[in-house]
């Protein structure tokens, strides 16, 4: 079995390493485009246009499922994934955690980039999912680009930010761009408030593992060999997992159980 994942940069790492748990025998493709990211602010036809190239480089590869772990791509992109490339590789999206996150009740935070934050896409599933839930919307420009360079200062910075318009009876946050699960824990530091209860966090990792091996028809199996490879494409070119990467524990993770090949 392989499967591939895309984003404009690292956020696709929490998702490979839920992946890698769930099916150590698995082969990865993780395809990003360090020549174009972040695709936050860019618009929506450009933000397609790059979706469509990384897409097609993992495509090259053959893998059996594709996710697209990146919010912007997906609010922006899906259908022309999905024309280009389905029936024959299936694709999985990745959306913000809205429905659980209102399900819990209490005062949602949503923070995502420039590019999702009011759009469409998300304005529907706040109406669809959380009516009668306070919901604040929390742009967060830079923070994915913070993350995808791991620039320790610039995250601080702009987790600040967020923080700073984020409403003090926030009691759940939802982590609408995949980059912030790799500083989930700083973000969580930032918006708690002392004496209130400890803050939940939303984010998709976990999801849409299991949803792409639903799709292909196949169960977990942690336990399996860990005999699955790595490929690593940055705008298309194959290469070794960029030292970024493993600054973060998912990026270790999966170079200590499946080094690049």
């Amino acid at each position: 079995m392989k499967i591939a994942l895309m984003d404009s940069g690292l956020g696709l790492l929490p998702a490979a390493a839920a992946v890698r748990r769930l099916r150590p025998d698995a082969d990865l493709v993780l395809s990003w485009d360090p020549d174009g990211m972040p695709w936050g602010p860019r618009t929506p036809e450009d933000i397609t246009e790059r979706a469509l190239a990384v897409a097609a480089a993992a495509a090259e590869h053959d893998p059996d499922v594709l996710i697209v772990a990146c919010n912007t791509a997906s609010v922006h992109s899906l259908p022309a994934l999905r024309a280009r490339f389905e029936p024959d590789l299936p694709i999985i999206g990745t959306v913000p955690a809205i429905k659980p996150a209102a399900a819990g009740g209490g005062h949602v935070a949503i923070w995502a980039t420039p590019a999702t934050t009011g759009s469409a896409y998300q304005r529907g599933l706040i109406e669809q999912f959380a009516v009668g839930v306070d919901v604040t919307e929390v742009p967060c420009p830079g923070l994915a680009d913070a993350v995808h360079h791991a620039d320790e200062a610039a995250v601080d910075v702009a987790v600040a930010a967020a923080a700073a318009l984020t409403p003090e009876d926030v009691t759940t946050v939802v982590l609408g761009c995949t980059n912030y699960e790799l500083v989930a824990e700083r973000i969580r530091a930032a918006v708690q408030k002392p004496g209130r209860p400890p803050l939940i966090l939303h984010g998709t990792a976990g999801a849409v593992a299991a949803q792409a091996l639903r799709r292909v028809g196949a169960a977990p199996a942690p336990d399996a060999a860990a005999e699955g490879t790595l490929t690593v494409l940055l705008s298309g070119r194959q290469e070794a997992l960029p030292g970024t990467a493993l600054t973060y524990e998912e990026g270790r993770f999966l170079q200590a159980v499946t080094p690049a090949r």
